[in-house]
């Protein structure tokens, strides 16, 4: 017998969708993409795509019980240290 497919979640979701899922917006979800401090992805074609369980996974290394807890391990959305040979990227500012 069939599953029916209306009624199972998602698998995949685009970065619009995902960036719903986490309540940020697309840009930042696609700047965490490219800094390298995002969720893992996948890219399906040319399209990028994010499984839920990875964003799930992702969200919860934030997670902390009280302000005094260290910060989660979710980083910002930007540029993070310098390239492996200690020069400042052209990029750097």
């Amino acid at each position: 017998m069939r599953p029916d497919l209306a009624v199972l979640p998602p698998r995949f979701l685009r970065t619009k969708e995902a960036a719903e899922f986490l309540s940020l917006s697309a840009r930042t979800l696609e700047k965490h993409r490219t800094y390298g401090t995002g969720p893992a992805y996948k890219k399906l074609g040319g399209r990028v795509v994010y499984a839920v369980d990875d964003l799930q996974a992702w969200a919860e290394r934030g997670a902390v019980t009280s302000t005094t807890d260290p910060r989660g391990k979710v980083l910002p959305a930007k540029r993070h240290g310098f390239p492996s040979d200690g020069q400042p990227s052209r990029l750097a500012r």
